[in-house]
């Protein structure tokens, strides 16, 4: 084990070489206002969901850092928000959502070119409609972007928004495996959204080959949706970001978090660039909680991580390096939500192996389900086994400088973002926020 004992102040400061370049509009896809401005109706309308009660505010609000606050949630079958969400006594859910509800912050930034914890959606030029995921070719033509196309997946899930086969249309179609086309899951969705007047006029304004409702497609309300996000979660206005532009220098005890985050500490080796990822995968031990990402056939709560992409033995494990923006209001953190507390994450990040050993389940936030969330830990040591990082060791202070220092990658506007929350939209179905008081 590798022993780093730091006293306050005796870090210094990053060097500048080590820094990354400010973010500047190069460094981002340029936003049609009035596309975002559609795109915020139908993120917040619970329409696009099979039973119309779940949108994809519920799962990504901006009160929980774009996220939900919790270690796994519950899309179809839950009520209410955020940590304060319970399952629906009448309409239970039959598992988790198997991973962590990621963070929206930049995936418009042109150097987001993978999604997913697992990577399962990335640009790829040779692939037809420039996209590679796991489904069939003619399912990513019309997606105006990465991003864009990333929402037909959760549209489709049962746990997150399609809901259980016996409930409605869309969750019907998914299960014959009728996604395009005249009666799929995408188009039923579209005919919701284009029989609604207020949508209709509003697409028809907004794209220029759509003159007639009928012709709304499900990649029209995926790009709207994108364009939303893009502009709405922009997130380049942190203490952090001053110190790139050269305009302010952080306090102490942040000064030496970041002389740490980029020197002995070793964070820089994964987190680098302005968005601090490197976007690549990575085996860090983080426990495994909750279902997994099993098929409806298997009975496992295995995660492989990049190995269900890749089949690369190298991959087993291994997890999408997260961006570090806004990272103290995205909690809880890792793949699988296993640490509520990000103090807490850190310390198990340092030596992830013998967290791995000592974990339970009280560092996870759950609501309440009966279901068996310890399965997963049947695969503690092959997790173990998969970590290559050496162990660092790390004081108090230490932690409290570094700890300093994420919370200076907080932007001051990320929680109200640029268009905000609407008071109401078209479809008059509950738009998803905190309640007053």
């Amino acid at each position: 084990m590798r022993y780093l004992i730091v006293f306050a102040g005796v870090a210094g400061s990053a060097a500048a070489q080590d820094l990354p370049p400010a973010l500047t509009d190069a460094d981002f896809h340029p936003v049609n206002r009035l596309e975002a401005e559609l795109g915020q109706l139908l993120f917040y309308d619970p329409i696009l969901s099979g039973n119309r009660d779940v949108s994809c505010a519920t799962c990504h609000h901006p009160a929980f850092g774009t996220s939900d606050g919790l270690s796994l949630g519950m899309g179809d079958g839950g009520i209410g928000l955020g940590p304060d969400r319970v399952a629906d006594p009448d309409n239970l859910p039959e598992q988790r959502i198997p991973r962590n509800s990621p963070a929206l912050f930049n995936l418009g930034a042109k150097e987001f070119t993978v999604l997913f914890h697992d990577g399962r959606i990335e640009v790829d030029p040779d692939r037809p409609g420039g996209l590679r995921t796991p489904l069939d070719a003619d399912m990513v033509t019309g997606f105006a972007s990465l991003l864009s196309a990333q929402t037909m997946f959760p549209v489709l899930s049962a746990d997150e928004m399609a809901g259980h086969y016996s409930e409605n249309d869309v969750a019907q179609a998914v299960r014959r495996g009728t996604i395009t086309g005249q009666g799929g899951a995408w188009d039923i969705i579209s005919g919701r959204v284009a029989g609604i007047p207020a949508y209709a006029d509003k697409f028809i304004a907004v794209y220029d080959h759509i003159d007639d409702p009928a012709q709304i497609g499900f990649t029209d309300i995926s790009n709207a949706v994108a364009a939303f996000m893009e502009l709405e979660w922009r997130s380049d206005n942190a203490p952090f970001d001053a110190v790139l532009r050269g305009e302010a220098s952080l306090p102490e005890p942040a000064a030496t978090g970041m002389a740490l985050f980029y020197g002995d500490a070793g964070c820089s080796t994964c987190h680098v660039g302005p968005f601090l990822t490197d976007h690549q995968f990575h085996a860090m031990g983080v426990p495994q909680i909750g279902p997994g990402k099993a098929e409806r056939f298997e009975s496992h709560a295995s995660d492989l991580g990049r190995f269900r992409v890749t089949g690369d033995p190298a991959d087993l494990y291994a997890f999408r390096t997260p961006s570090l923006r806004n990272v103290a209001l995205t909690g809880p953190y890792g793949h699988s939500g296993a640490y509520a507390d990000l103090r807490a994450f850190l310390i198990a990040h340092l030596d992830p192996v013998a967290a791995l050993d000592s974990y339970d389940l009280d560092q996870a936030l759950l609501p309440d389900l009966a279901v068996d969330d310890t399965r997963g830990f049947a695969d503690s040591a092959a997790i173990a086994a998969a970590v290559t990082v050496d162990p660092v060791t790390l004081n108090n202070g230490a932690l409290d400088a570094l700890l300093a220092f994420l919370d200076s990658l907080t932007d001051p506007n990320a929680e109200a973002g640029v268009l905000g929350i609407p008071d109401t939209v078209p479809s008059g179905l509950t738009v998803a926020r905190m309640p007053e008081g």
